[in-house]
Formats: C-alpha cells, structure tokens, sequence
C-alpha cells in the first residue's frame, strides 16, 4: 500500500471538489457479452459464479483507480484488492464471503470454493472494517438496467460495488448486465470505461484467463 502525493496529484482537485459532496457516489450498468465465456466455465466444470468474481476482481486491479481509497483526508492506493460477495444463506437470506484474490484462476477458484463452504457454515456480515476489499452481489433473478448501492457515509466509503444480473440471449449472443458504484473523487467515466474493456477482454478470452 502506498500513501497518493495529495499536493502532487493530478487529481487533487476533482478529489476536494466530490469528496465534499453529500453524495458523491455515482453509478454505471452495462451489459456484458458472455457468449464465449460461459461454455468455457461449463466446460472446465467450474462455478460461473466464481468466475465472473475473479474476472471482476482481475479487471478492478488491473485499473489502478479501482484500488484507491480514502481515509479521512487522504488517499491510499492497494498493491492488491480482494473480492468480498454477498452468498446465499439459509431462509433466503445471505452471507459476506471475503475471498483472497489470486491472478492464477485454477488456483482462485480453490481457494474461493473452501471459503463460500467456510461461510455458509459459519455465516458472518463482518467485514472488519477493511477497505482492500470489492463488493460484490449476485441478482440473478433480474436482468436490470440500473442498480444502488447502499453506502455508509459516515465516515464516508470509498469501497467499490458490484452486482450482475440475470443473464439473456439477444440474438445469439449472450449477455449479463453489469453495475458498477464507485466515489466519483476517485474516479470518473473514464476510469469505468477501462474496466468495462478489461472485462469484456477477459471475457472474450476464456482460454487465456481461466487456463
């Protein structure tokens, strides 16, 4: 973890402009083409649901914005951001799952399973207060077109969010909307944007990434 320059920092601006908002946190949904990587998940016998964690996890360090956080007045930047997702619970409800992030998909998805089991058996909604964390939900009953979080903002959180969707044809594709809640002192549309890429990237090259 390193300490941002705030003196030096490009962005030192729009960061004192929307970090004094009362709501600076903004939204963005977008749909995802799953047509080559769904198969391949299928294929190696793999949970879809573990997959689309890592690869939202994959694409959130590789864009640098996406490991910023801040605290109280300044902001730090992770080596590494772990994914952290809502699991279903017992009488309908759900479960936090933090999960250590690995670049090496086999070994995340052994490493996620043993926790998703460790959970459901001891379920928790302790986070402990870490902010090298992404948060993540599944809505796979929906195929929404916008979707909020809920945020703390006292102190204010700067932790990102995620949820996807229930996934559709269209055409003969395969899509699945994405949402993504970031604080807009940190990032903007742009930095959005390259995540989105880096996702569809990845999801157009399951042989690459899955391994």
């Amino acid at each position: 973890m390193r300490h941002v320059d705030m003196e030096n920092w490009p962005r030192r601006e729009h960061f004192t402009v929307f970090n004094a908002f009362d709501h600076p946190h903004f939204n963005m949904c977008a749909n995802v083409n799953l047509t080559a990587f769904y198969p391949a998940v299928k294929e190696r016998g793999c949970s879809i649901n573990v997959a689309i964690i890592y690869v939202i996890a994959r694409a959130s360090n590789a864009v640098p914005e996406f490991r910023y956080r801040i605290r109280d007045d300044e902001v730090v930047e992770h080596e590494i951001v772990h994914p952290s997702s809502t699991i279903p619970e017992g009488e309908g409800l759900f479960t936090f799952c933090t999960m250590d992030y690995y670049e090496d998909f086999p070994t995340f998805a052994v490493k996620a399973a043993e926790r998703i089991a460790y959970v459901k058996e001891h379920p928790t909604l302790d986070d402990h207060g870490r902010d090298d964390l992404l948060f993540m939900s599944a809505i796979p009953w929906v195929s929404f077109t916008s979707v909020m979080h809920p945020m703390r903002d006292h102190p204010g959180d700067s932790v990102p969010r995620f949820a996807w969707g229930k996934f559709f044809e269209e055409g003969e594709s395969l899509k699945m909307p994405l949402g993504v809640q970031a604080h807009h002192a940190l990032m903007d549309g742009l930095h959005m944007g390259r995540f989105y890429q880096e996702v569809q990237s990845y999801l157009d090259d399951p042989g690459g990434v899955l391994g």
